[in-house]
C-alpha cells in the first residue's frame, strides 16, 4: 500500500456509497478535522483515469468542505476475483 496526494476532483463514489452521505456528520468531521488534523485515513484503488474511493467520503466531503484540493490517500489494490 503506497500514500499518494490526489486531486479531489479525480475521486469516484461509487453510487451505493453517495446514497450514504450524511450532511451533518461531514460538518463534524470537518470541525474535528480544523482541530485536530485528519485521523483515519482514506483509501481509494485506481480505476481507469481515476481513483475509486473505497473508504473515506464523510472524511473526502469534509476536507473538500474545507476547501483542500487535494487529499493524501492509500491506494489499496483491487480484489481480484
Amino acid at each position: 500500500m503506497r500514500i499518494v496526494d490526489i486531486p479531489v476532483a479525480e475521486i469516484y463514489y461509487p453510487a451505493a456509497k453517495k446514497k450514504t452521505l450524511d450532511e451533518e456528520k461531514v460538518m463534524e468531521l470537518a470541525e474535528d478535522i480544523l482541530e485536530n488534523g485528519l485521523q483515519k485515513p482514506i483509501y481509494v484503488r485506481k480505476g481507469e483515469g481515476r481513483y475509486v474511493l473505497q473508504e473515506g467520503m464523510h472524511r473526502v466531503e469534509a476536507l473538500k468542505l474545507l476547501g483542500s484540493k487535494t487529499i493524501e490517500a492509500n491506494i489499496v489494490q483491487a480484489k481480484k476475483s
